[in-house]
């Protein structure tokens, strides 16, 4: 019988048990479900009309348009998040004090403020002081300010958790701090960090439904508003059920499209020298293959460089 260090595998008796308790945790889920889709049956949710609604072209040509609406602010909150992850990740990382404490501050206030009260202040509050802002860009400026400081301390803790050999490597062989963030540690943070950078990626697209409270015309705005339309029979819970759905739609194709980048990386020749895999035909370690690149003379055998 084999075991772990962390986990001894379990005999008969506490099998058994789990088994059971197995059984039961399913049976009380299965119950659950059961009767909320009871008490929907029950209320008329899934009657003919509540859900008349959506014979109507026009509707789900408003719930097409709503959807482009969430996607055009999370594609420019995405990539604003992440340049502005990269800069405050590469500030965090600064030798200087005077550019890392002060970029510490930033990040840990914008983490500190909830997204939500970000689109208040940006939307109801400047227009106090003379500015006024579109729902648009007050949703986008939010997510951007949130995420792109969670996503700082996100590449932050890849490069520093890397082993200290990667960069004491690049700098034997001449690189500068800046040549061994760019050519070593960011590719090998990115690549390990990317299933949590992809999943704040999709907390991103989430986060854009908060745009319904500033009336920022999204998907839930849409459906907030259809489901509290009295002469459709105020199909509210119909609604929520179909914005619920191209939701999870477009969750699922951002982790598709992920999950394909990442198999791109692992194929594509840099991608298996950042992951410490040599091309064939090559040895030597990515310090080497990379200042073989640059010109600068090969990393010997006792940790000497030659040809500087």
């Amino acid at each position: 019988m084999s075991s772990s260090v962390l986990y001894d595998v379990p005999g008969p008796r506490a099998q058994l048990r789990n088994r059971i308790l197995g059984v039961l945790t399913l049976a009380v889920v299965a119950a659950i479900i059961g009767f909320v889709i009871w008490r929907f049956i029950d209320t008329g949710q899934f009657s003919a009309a509540k859900w008349n609604v959506f014979t109507y072209t026009a509707i789900w040509v408003r719930f097409g348009e709503a959807t482009l609406a969430t996607l055009a602010a999370f594609a420019v909150a995405a990539v604003g998040a992440l340049v502005l992850g990269f800069v405050l990740a590469i500030g965090r990382l600064s030798d200087h004090a005077w550019v890392r404490m002060p970029v510490g501050w930033v990040v840990e206030i914008l983490r500190a403020i909830p997204v939500l009260i970000f689109m208040l202040l940006l939307y109801y509050g400047l227009p106090v002081i003379g500015i006024k802002m579109s729902s648009y860009w007050a949703v986008v400026i939010a997510l951007i300010a949130y995420n792109g400081s969670v996503l700082s301390e996100v590449i932050r803790a890849g490069v520093e958790a890397l082993p200290r050999g990667q960069s004491e490597a690049g700098y034997a062989v001449g690189l500068r701090k800046s040549g061994v963030l760019r050519l070593i540690l960011l590719p090998q943070a990115i690549r390990a960090m990317l299933p949590v950078i992809i999943a704040q990626l999709v907390v991103t697209l989430k986060d854009t439904a908060l745009g319904f409270i500033i009336t920022y015309p999204e998907l839930l705005y849409f459906a907030r508003l259809l489901g509290s339309n009295g002469e459709y029979g105020s199909p509210l819970i119909p609604a929520a059920m179909v914005a619920s759905v191209i939701y999870v739609a477009m969750c699922l194709a951002l982790s598709y499209t992920a999950h394909r980048v990442e198999i791109g990386l692992r194929r594509s020749p840099k991608g298996a020298r950042v992951a410490g895999a040599q091309p064939p035909g090559q040895t030597g370690t990515d310090t080497e293959l990379i200042a073989a690149q640059r010109g600068v003379g090969k990393f010997d055998s006792n940790g000497g460089g030659a040809g500087f």
